[in-house]
């Protein structure tokens, strides 16, 4: 059973240091320019160059437009994709809209619909992700980061998202791989963000039993100047907050965006 308390004061701490302002980013910025010993990198967002912020992790936040690797990777491989498939064209249901990607999919799609299962001002309608209420093969494009990993019935979830996509269309699904091979959580882990497993890239083989191909991008694929991986020590498990999660090897860590084809 876990402490109310410690999940309150791990959750406030969280809050507290993601929530860091742009005027103290670019005051760090500005700062550590002049030590030429600073690492800089390129964003493929927003065009900055120049160091990135160690908020949660090293050199994970880009001062001018707050993306993180996931951002960038996911960018880039929206990029890669439209250069074979007209997506101004195109539709695309946004599960679980991060404003981030929400005002860039708004721009570049034809139609843009955003959903989530709580109720929001930045969405079209509410709506749980184990029961759309969409027609089948309405969309082009669906786009859901970060949200199975929330799930347990997940397969359901997907047989859902290639419910809705046209036939030719793509569902683009990254989860956290975290793990070597996915672990299953008999409970949501209030120290892992609700997560009720910890996926390694073997989850992806999920996608390839509803899916005709799944085509899978990671942080290798692209410049190593856009800084795409995930620097974090996951020697430390399993622990009291994450007893289930097993030690993975190395600090520097490959991150990975699956494109699944109807």
């Amino acid at each position: 059973m876990w402490n109310h308390l410690d999940v309150r004061a791990y959750s406030a701490y969280m809050f507290a240091k993601e929530k860091l302002s742009k005027y103290l980013m670019f005051s760090f910025v500005k700062f550590n320019t002049s030590n030429k010993n600073i690492e800089s990198f390129s964003c493929p967002i927003c065009n900055y160059h120049g160091p990135f912020l160690n908020v949660r992790r090293r050199q994970e936040v880009c001062p001018k437009c707050s993306s993180v690797e996931r951002h960038r990777l996911q960018f880039l491989v929206l990029q890669q994709l439209s250069l074979n498939y007209d997506i101004s064209q195109m539709s695309i249901l946004h599960i679980a809209p991060e404003p981030f990607f929400k005002r860039i999919f708004e721009k570049k799609f034809l139609q843009y619909v955003a959903t989530d299962i709580s109720r929001k001002k930045n969405i079209d309608c509410q709506a749980d992700l184990l029961n759309l209420p969409f027609k089948s093969k309405i969309f082009d494009c669906v786009f859901a980061s970060h949200v199975l990993e929330h799930i347990q019935d997940d397969e359901k979830a997907i047989a859902e998202v290639k419910r809705i996509l046209k036939p030719g269309g793509m569902a683009i699904l990254p989860v956290p791989i975290v793990s070597k091979k996915t672990i299953e959580y008999p409970a949501p882990n209030p120290y892992e963000s609700e997560h009720v497993r910890a996926p390694g890239l073997d989850y992806f083989d999920k996608y390839r039993r509803y899916f005709k191909e799944v085509i899978v991008f990671d942080s290798k694929n692209f410049p190593e100047e856009c800084q795409l991986y995930i620097y974090e020590n996951r020697t430390k498990y399993p622990n009291k907050k994450a007893p289930l999660r097993e030690p993975m090897e190395g600090e520097k860590h490959d991150d990975f965006v699956p494109v699944c084809l109807a």
